[in-house]
Formats: structure tokens, sequence, C-alpha cells
């Protein structure tokens, strides 16, 4: 009945409309429980609520409310004409992206997207899709929820603890040492690793397997200085500072006990 109230008003005055045909729409700022299952899902999963999946197979069409505004901001400033469709003076513009998903797929990626606090495991945000759900889903927390800690294994050593782990990009994890400790002396066959002193003063030690050379690379919280850590050697980080060492680690595969690929051996030979 709008479109009609629309069209005939252009007709009658020659004026141009544009008419935009929405799917389900979702974003940050919509309303749960009202007409959006995106952020009713988002609302309840976010406070360990249930939800209802009355069809898991029931495909959707989803709009993010970003491509939305950005199309109804290209039709104010004349841009559009190139991007939709017409008949006389009536325009149908195109969002520039929709996705289509099932409601069981969109379930299971938003509860994915509160696990991901114990589990540590990141999505491929190489997906669009992705991207724009969670955060949608980040946009429907608490706000008293918006910091959670990490789990840290403590020894006499220090402390360490998993930031994140991503399903192609290995995982992030930071430590803290005590000073006079020395961590690593072990090497990996394929597994590489980053390192980044964050606080302190450090000194990252490498021996090729087969040599006795010793390698010494000095590190300082203030350079914000990486050290690659390639296969083949083994590698220690001693801790220099009268005060705690602070280290970010990055490395090329999730930790995986089964097959740790990490073997020890002592640097400076005993």
């Amino acid at each position: 009945m709008a479109e009609v109230a629309i069209t005939d008003w252009a007709s009658e005055t020659g004026a141009e409309a544009w008419i935009f045909r929405l799917p389900n729409l979702f974003g940050k700022w919509c309303r749960p429980n009202y007409n959006s299952v995106v952020a009713t899902f988002c609302h309840n999963i976010a406070r360990g609520l249930p939800i209802t999946v009355s069809d898991p197979s029931r495909h959707l069409e989803l709009a993010y409310v970003d491509d939305v505004v950005s199309a109804m901001l290209s039709v104010m400033s004349g841009n559009a004409h190139g991007s939709c469709s017409g008949i006389g003076t009536i325009r149908w513009p195109k969002i520039s992206r929709l996705f289509q998903i099932t409601l069981a797929d969109l379930a299971a990626r938003i509860a994915m997207f509160r696990e991901m606090r114990s589990s540590l495991r990141v999505p491929d945000f190489g997906d669009e899709l992705n991207r724009c759900l969670y955060a949608t889903y980040l946009s429907h927390l608490v706000p008293s929820d918006f910091a959670y800690p990490l789990d840290r294994k403590i020894d006499p050593r220090g402390s360490l603890a998993e930031f994140v782990k991503l399903q192609s990009g290995g995982q992030i994890f930071v430590s803290r040492t005590s000073p006079g400790i020395t961590r690593g002396n072990h090497y990996h066959h394929t597994k590489t690793e980053k390192f980044l002193v964050l606080e302190g003063e450090a000194v990252v030690r490498f021996r090729a397997l087969f040599g006795t050379e010793i390698i010494e690379h000095r590190v300082d919280g203030r350079d914000f200085r990486v050290i690659d850590i390639p296969p083949g050697y083994t590698h220690s980080i001693e801790n220099l500072g009268s005060g705690d060492l602070v280290t970010l680690f990055w490395a090329s595969e999730v930790f995986d006990a089964s097959r740790p690929d990490t073997y020890f051996l002592p640097v400076i030979p005993n």
C-alpha cells in the first residue's frame, strides 16, 4: 500500500520516487524481541537466555544496516542511478550486499561468539557476514559485561595466559616473567613464533640444532622490536630487568597437546 501511494504521487507530480524493498535488517541498535531474529538471538545469547529456533532449515535474506544507510545516502546525494532499476520516475535502489543464511546457522554463529571468551577461538572474519554479525552481537552486551578475565597459568617463573586462537592464523598469548627467569629452551620443527616485549628488558638467545654458535638479541619494552623464531633453532628468553618482563607471543598454530611440536633443548649446553 505504501508503494502504491508513492507510485501514484510520482505519477501525478512527475517527481522521482525511490522505493526500498528491504529484507530482514540487522545491526547495532536493533530492538530485540520485536521484528529482528538477529537482534533477539544476540540479546538472549549475550545474556545466557534461551532462544527458540522454530525451523532450523528456514532460509533468511539479511541486509546489514550500514549498507542500507549507505544506499539511502547515495540516493540523497544523487549518486544511486547506476545501482537501481526503474520505470519512468520510479526507482528501486539496490543494497550493495545481501546475506543468505539458515536459521540454524545463524543461531550457531551467534552462540560461537559467546563461547569465544572461553574457547578463545576467533571465527573467520574474512567472512563478511561474520564481521557484521559479531559487531551486532557485541552491541547487545550488557555494559558491565564488556570486560572478562583470561585463564592464567601461574608457576614460580611468573604467569601466562592465552588470548585468542585464530582458525587459520595461529594464536596469541601473553606472559609475565619474574626477574632473572628464563623461559623456553626448546625448538620447533614447523611451528614458528614472534616475540614482542611490551615491558622490561630481555635477551632472546638462539642456537641452531646442530650448531654451537649462540646468537643473542637484546630487546626492551620501549622499542616495540619483534623477534622472529625460525624452526630448527632452540631458543630462550631471559628477563634481565629488576621487574616483571611482559611479553606478547604469536605462534603460527594453535597449541595441540597431542602434537605440541615443542622439544626441550637448552640453548646454552650444560
